[in-house]
Order: C-alpha cells, then structure tokens, then sequence
C-alpha cells in the first residue's frame, strides 16, 4: 500500500493517541468541494478509504480527542494537496488562529511549538494586510 492512501495517512495521524490507547471514532478527514456536499468523495482519510489522495484535492483535516462524559478537542481545517518531487504534501487553506490559551504546551515537543509558531506566522503574513491595526495588533497576538 502506497502512502498517499487514505488508511494509511490516518494510522499516521491517530498514532500519537494510539500509544496510549485513546482513539477517536470518526475519520481523519473528508473530500471537499465536489458537489459541495458535507462529506463528499472519494477521498478521504479514515480507517478505511484505499482511494489515493493526489494533487489538487482539497480534504477537511479533523482529529479529535473526546473523554466521554467530559470533553472533546477538534480542530478542523481545509488542507490542499501539492506535489514537490513526486511527493504530495498538504498546504493548509484554513487561515484562522489556534487558541493558545486552550494549549498546554508542557504536552508539546519541539516540533509542535515550532509547528503552531509557524502556522500563526502564515495565518498573520496572508490576511494581516486586510485588517485594520486593532485587528492586526490581535492577530499578531497568537505568534
């Protein structure tokens, strides 16, 4: 199995709750944009989609976590699918500020600080032109 399949990005995706035996019942992310339904095909990463994902899909990319009977954690967003050398890779198309507030960054390695830095630094360099200086000044905020 190839691994721009469906099935095997979402096992990429769930591996760092399935190391401590936490999953979350629905699927990675959906097609997007076809016949602008809510779940639209064929695309998709689950469990149990084998259809390739290739340039120039747009996907919803949503893990989640949900302790039963307390909480749950969901960020969804757009992603577009890019080819560099062979390789297909995701370019977020969502451009709305994580709340840092709701993040413990104790849990967070390295990597993922320097993701979430990154992220608010794209979303602050493609929309702050748009915005006003009390917006900006807010945007800014979340780098």
């Amino acid at each position: 199995m190839k691994d721009n399949i469906g099935k095997k990005i979402d096992v990429r995706a769930r591996k760092f709750l399935k190391k401590n035996n936490l999953d979350y019942e629905h699927g990675t992310g959906h097609g997007v944009g076809f016949f602008l339904n809510v779940h639209e095909g064929p695309q998709s990463i689950s469990k149990i989609n084998k259809v390739r994902i290739r340039e120039g899909m747009i996907l919803s990319n949503e893990p989640g976590y949900y302790k039963k009977n307390s909480f749950g954690i969901r960020i969804e967003n757009l992603i577009y699918v890019k080819k560099l050398k062979k390789k297909i890779f995701f370019e977020n198309l969502t451009l709305a500020p994580i709340e840092k507030d709701l993040i413990n960054y104790d849990l967070l390695n390295s990597s993922e600080i320097n993701y979430l830095f990154k992220y608010h630094l794209t979303v602050y360099t493609k929309i702050s032109k748009y915005l006003n200086s009390n917006e900006k000044k807010w945007l800014a905020s979340f780098i």
